[in-house]
């Protein structure tokens, strides 16, 4: 053989051999990539919360808003009063406003912080959650830990707020309303919209007074949120009916 087709040989190997190397590169990268993938996917899932409603057997929440006013949310119910001023303190500020909380539980393997709320009227369902700019932000972070309960309290306090006599109607006919949570994990991702729905819990003997043990609220009668001649009633009962994923591809 010539020197030139020995040179020629010695190219067309060492190009076979930087062919045979990037091949071998590429499959490295894409396998590392991968390998990313499923420990970042195993990562988001360890902070992944999702909410639900507690079991009755939970234990009792009781909940502040800031302005003198306690409500106690009892395992697997809702909450929700119209505010009245207190006799003894006429500037307590809160005649008309409208209290609403339940409790929940986290069900998922990571801390849940709730960042916002929307109320509606009734029984919602809508396939579709409402626009996140439609949403409500909390005052304060809602913190719920991992396999353990808190609540979610929300409040309409001014009455030209838009919802206002929408929400204050439907709490004293007692009848079905429906909230949509927006919350996330720890870090501020994987956003969830969580729907919960509140159906009011009847007295089955007709006539007579619920139990003097709760009150619309959930409270019990002994609270000094009863005003005097007010009869206790029973609550809501909390249910899930959908969630959704914001920052991940949907189940759905």
């Amino acid at each position: 053989m010539t020197s030139q087709a020995w040179a020629t040989l010695a190219s067309v190997a060492t190009a076979l051999g930087t062919l045979v190397l990037a091949i071998a590169t590429f499959s490295a990268i894409k396998s590392a990539n991968q390998s990313a993938r499923v420990a970042e996917r195993a990562l988001l899932a360890g902070l992944r919360p999702v909410l639900m409603p507690t079991r009755r057997e939970d234990s009792t929440q009781k909940v502040n808003f800031g302005d003198n006013k306690w409500m106690e949310l009892p395992g697997g119910s809702a909450a929700a009063e119209i505010g009245y001023d207190d006799p003894d303190n006429p500037k307590s500020g809160t005649e008309g406003v409208v209290y609403l909380g339940f409790p929940l539980r986290n069900a998922g393997s990571g801390i849940a912080v709730l960042h916002g709320w929307i109320f509606y009227p009734d029984w919602h369902r809508d396939v579709q959650h409402a626009p996140l700019e439609d949403f409500q932000r909390q005052n304060r972070d809602l913190y719920i830990p991992v396999g353990d309960v808190g609540f979610w309290q929300g409040a309409y306090r001014d009455t030209a707020q838009p919802g206002y006599e929408e929400a204050r109607k439907v709490i004293e006919a007692r009848e079905p309303w429906t909230v949509e949570l927006l919350y996330g994990d720890h870090e501020g991702g994987q956003r969830v919209i969580s729907r919960f729905t509140m159906l009011p819990i009847r007295d089955q003997h007709a006539g007579s007074p619920a139990s003097p043990s709760v009150s619309p609220s959930g409270s019990s009668s002994a609270s000094p949120d009863l005003s005097p001649g007010r009869t206790p009633e029973l609550g809501w009962l909390a249910t899930a009916s959908r969630h959704w994923n914001i920052d991940r591809p949907d189940p759905r």
